[in-house]
């Protein structure tokens, strides 16, 4: 049996439409949004309602930890464009989820990541969309436990969640096979960003559970540009499964 497994989608629907072939089926963990792209500040529903301009200055700011001063931007730039800011974000988000959800192939098991709005996502789940959050499912005779959202930064991404909230999903899932989250364990090695050059945040949480019950796999995303993509912890291989958006290529699981 073959999965094929992304993260970090960032709005790449076209590639997302591919991402399912020669597989089983395809494993998601989460960032579909695209709100900023670091790597080209002219995409993302952020430079689409202020400018390019704007956008390359809160990158700046975000980049160089300023984040009281990009949250003070933000809300100037905000107050002159005189809209609600949260019905202009949820009109932006539902655009791309259409798009997003529509290119899943069949089956897809899915999981939040930390700018996904959880909220929206059973209005477009299609049939063949499975999504799961502390829930657990059989493929192929192995165990799949997610575990969706982030934890929460000075970045104040959509879905952040307490480390006690985040350790309770975690706990639900009991023993699996393949431990699937957003973020990574909180590790050094896979926690830190090495073009961004500072570590996002990690859950211990998630470190103690593969510690403790010992999974073949742990499967995350979230950082982008990690310092190391894949090592062991005790038994467990964990895997960094790449920036989608980017490469536009799945990672792969057989057996």
């Amino acid at each position: 049996m073959r999965i094929n497994v992304v993260s970090d989608v960032h709005g790449n629907a076209g590639a997302l439409a591919k991402a399912g072939e020669g597989a089983d089926a395809l494993v998601c963990l989460g960032d579909l949004v695209l709100f900023l792209d670091y790597a080209d500040h002219s995409r993302g529903i952020f430079p689409d309602l202020f400018g390019v301009e704007n956008a390359d200055l809160i990158v700046e700011l975000r980049t160089a930890r300023r984040f009281d001063e990009a949250r003070d931007l933000g809300r100037r730039l905000w107050s002159e464009l005189r809209v609600d800011r949260d019905t202009a974000i949820e009109s932006a988000v539902r655009r791309q989820y259409e798009e997003l959800f529509a290119a899943f192939p069949t089956p897809t098991y899915a999981t939040y990541g930390n700018v996904d709005i959880p909220g929206l996502w059973s209005e477009f789940a299609r049939p063949g969309t499975t999504v799961l959050d502390g829930e657990r499912i059989e493929l192929g005779g192995l165990v799949f436990g997610f575990v969706g959202g982030g934890l929460r930064t000075p970045m104040r991404t959509p879905y952040e969640i307490s480390d006690e909230e985040y350790a309770a999903k975690v706990e639900a899932l009991g023993e699996v096979d393949v431990l699937c989250s957003h973020i990574p364990p909180d590790v050094p090695e896979l926690t830190y960003d090495t073009v961004a050059r500072r570590f996002e945040r990690g859950s211990t949480a998630l470190l103690d559970a593969i510690r403790r019950t010992r999974p073949r796999y742990a499967l995350f995303g979230h950082v982008h540009q990690p310092l190391a993509r894949r090592m062991r912890v005790g038994a467990t291989e964990c895997v960094n499964v790449g920036h989608f958006a980017a490469t536009g290529r799945p990672w792969s699981l057989e057996w």
